[in-house]
């Protein structure tokens, strides 16, 4: 298993953990179809009000999509299948509110779940970046879900600069895409205790709020993700050319 979920049934807050610490936390196949069965589970037990997503380790909340992994595409021009478009909780009909908490790096993919999730809690060891420009990649899913989350100017800086520039712990907590900053060590510890005060309230109404915030983003998010296979397709480079260019430049991503 690549994840880990405990539940407190006391408390009624479920802690989800992807345990890859090894790999930065980094999502494999495997790891996309438990989060997916993750929060479907989640969703239908009623004793689970409130839920924290981390990570395990110290050195990443999650780094985005494995770059071993092989993703088997339909033979067709007009088809991609995007392995990571079904990895969080409101793209499953989870409507329990999700607390982020953020120690380490999190970058590219690890937006797909940042941007569903209701809001975040980081220490000061956090960072923030999105590499796909660095490598030949369009940030389309990403940029969308993080252009609802952070200032557009904030966000179209860190989708342009790639693997140059970071955000820092306290600049993101400056420009509201985190909502507290702990020291190390903290940002679970932080966000359990904000969904324990959640899950004490009435679920339907924390329930029917969680709904009616997306609502609010959904329609700029659907529109944005329906251009986003056209940019994609587009815009990335061929495969060898991006293998070619993770090659040369992977080893500064890895090691800063």
């Amino acid at each position: 298993m690549s994840l880990a979920i405990t539940t407190d049934k006391d408390t009624g807050v479920a802690v989800v953990t992807l345990d890859r610490p090894d790999r930065l936390n980094a999502i494999d196949l495997t790891t996309a179809a438990e989060l997916h069965d993750a929060w479907r589970e989640l969703r239908f037990d009623d004793s689970v009000r409130a839920v924290v997503l981390t990570g395990a380790g110290e050195r990443a909340f999650c780094t985005g999509i494995d770059r071993d992994t092989v993703v088997p595409q339909p033979n067709s021009p007009y088809m991609a299948d995007d392995p990571l478009s079904r990895i969080g909780p409101k793209s499953n009909d989870l409507w329990k509110p999700v607390i982020s908490a953020v120690q380490g790096m999190a970058c590219g993919g690890a937006f797909y779940l940042l941007g569903e999730s209701d809001f975040l809690v980081a220490d000061r060891t956090a960072t923030f970046f999105d590499p796909h420009t660095t490598y030949g990649m369009v940030s389309a899913y990403e940029s969308v879900l993080m252009a609802q989350r952070m200032p557009y100017g904030e966000a179209a800086r860190m989708a342009l600069m790639g693997t140059a520039e970071r955000i820092s712990a306290q600049r993101a907590y400056d420009i509201g895409l985190v909502s507290e900053l702990t020291e190390p060590g903290g940002a679970l510890a932080a966000a359990t205790e904000c969904a324990t005060v959640i899950a004490g309230y009435p679920a339907e109404a924390v329930q029917g709020t969680v709904r009616a915030l997306w609502t609010a983003r959904e329609g700029a998010v659907a529109q944005g993700f329906a251009q986003a296979p056209h940019l994609v397709a587009l815009g990335n480079l061929p495969g060898e050319r991006q293998t070619q260019l993770f090659r040369s430049r992977g080893r500064a991503f890895r090691l800063r």
